[in-house]
């Protein structure tokens, strides 16, 4: 990885080669966070907008030379990342706007964006010749590294709360993943991890812990500005839990600035659940977040679900650095959002994804956008992964199902009613 200079401890400065630490500051144990630095002038010389315009590879690898990977490393053979980004013109007119882009990360392989990090968790644990994977997850990061070591016969360990929806416990089974649920929160789930990782020598692909998957979560913003021909949007909105999708994003938008590839720096404006809102109580308070206490978390959002932020060093940079901000939405707002965003777009999304919608519909009314600013929505997931909850917001909105007998008179009664 010769276009990787060091690694960077957010916490004190020190940097650290890449095989000097397996994952963190070892002055500040878990909670000591690095970050990668790279050597721009060394990967522009590989890698440019024009030579990406002939790279037929779509998917996070057409990056390739911008990820820490070793470059003979092999890649999982799961198409990952290469979104669809949908201009919603009917959308943006019913909240006033003009130019409203949503980001369908549902469309990922096990339905999720966490499949961006968790592919370069496999690729990193394989160049190690690590025998076992494990991750904590509220469901979507553990689904995306079970389905990810499944294509490349990687043996792993998924810790996840025991209350985790039942679709994404039937994605880790079917794939074939040991499979813990803790009888706790997703915390609780993340520190027997912790534990079990060190007592057993696992690789660790945990969020706000490992720093490369800041790295595979940043090329969402690659494609965006890639799929707008580089022309950065004014805002995106993106739900937070962990922190590290929005760290990630901003990321991804710091490279492409130091490689000259856009412009200005997009404005990111973090989401966050009314029962699970602790970056944005200390985005609104001026708290420091690397001593703020946990919080109790509940939410419908279950992916979004996080007492303590993991990556919130990151989190919080992403919005102060950009100049964006964090908003709070309600359960029912985000479900509400569900069939929003789906009878706008055509993009179904999880209660989580959806959260990000609710945030704009929120932002719309605060003022905090302006009608001809350009934004993109992200959703993180697909609907398909909460049902449940999807059910739950139609209720909302007042839309049911008819129950008809099977013949033309009782239909016409029906119809009558509409």
């Amino acid at each position: 990885m010769d276009h990787v200079l060091h690694l960077r401890s957010l916490l004190s400065g020190r940097t650290f080669r890449p095989d000097e630490i397996d994952y963190v500051d070892p002055e500040f144990g878990p909670e000591g966070i690095v970050d990668v630095v790279y050597d721009y002038d060394l990967i522009g010389r590989r890698i440019s907008r024009e030579s990406l315009r002939r790279d037929e590879n779509h998917s996070i690898w057409r990056y390739r030379p911008l990820l820490p990977i070793e470059p003979d490393s092999p890649l999982p053979p799961l198409q990952i990342g290469w979104t669809p980004l949908y201009e919603t013109p009917g959308l943006a007119a019913s909240l006033g706007l003009r130019h409203l882009w949503v980001k369908d990360d549902g469309r990922n392989p096990t339905a999720s964006f966490k499949d961006r990090a968790s592919a370069i968790a496999v690729v990193k644990a394989q160049e190690r010749g690590a025998k076992i994977v494990t991750t904590a997850s509220t469901g979507n990061a553990a689904a995306a590294l079970s389905g990810i070591c499944a294509s490349v016969g990687q043996a792993n360990v998924i810790f996840v709360p025991e209350k985790a929806p039942a679709a994404k416990v039937a994605q880790l089974l079917a794939y074939g993943s040991t499979v813990m649920l803790v009888r706790g929160t997703y915390d609780d789930a993340f520190e027997l991890c912790l534990q079990a990782a060190d007592a057993y020598g696992w690789y660790n692909r945990n969020t706000g812990f490992n720093p490369y998957m800041s790295e595979g979560k940043k090329t969402a913003t690659l494609e965006i500005c890639e799929q707008l021909n580089w022309h950065a949007p004014d805002a995106i909105f993106v739900s937070v839990g962990d922190g590290c999708i929005i760290g990630g994003l901003h990321k991804g938008l710091k490279d492409l600035l130091a490689l000259g590839w856009i412009e200005r720096m997009p404005r990111l404006i973090g989401v966050q659940a009314a029962g699970s809102n602790y970056l944005a109580e200390a985005w609104e308070r001026g708290e420091d977040v690397f001593t703020k206490p946990p919080i109790p978390a509940e939410t419908v959002a279950d992916s979004i679900s996080a007492g303590l932020p993991r990556d919130r060093l990151k989190a919080m940079a992403a919005v102060v650095e950009t100049n964006g901000a964090y908003i709070t939405v309600s359960d029912d707002e985000i479900l509400a959002a569900i069939p929003l965003l789906a009878r706008g777009s055509g993009v179904f999304a999880e209660p989580a994804g959806a959260a990000a919608y609710a945030g704009l519909i929120k932002a719309v009314a605060q003022g905090l956008v302006s009608a001809d600013e350009r934004i993109v929505v992200l959703n993180t997931g697909s609907g398909l992964k909460d049902v449940v909850g999807a059910m739950k917001g139609v209720e909302l909105v007042k839309t049911q199902p008819y129950r008809v007998d099977p013949d033309l008179e009782d239909l016409r009664r029906v119809m009558a009613t509409l």
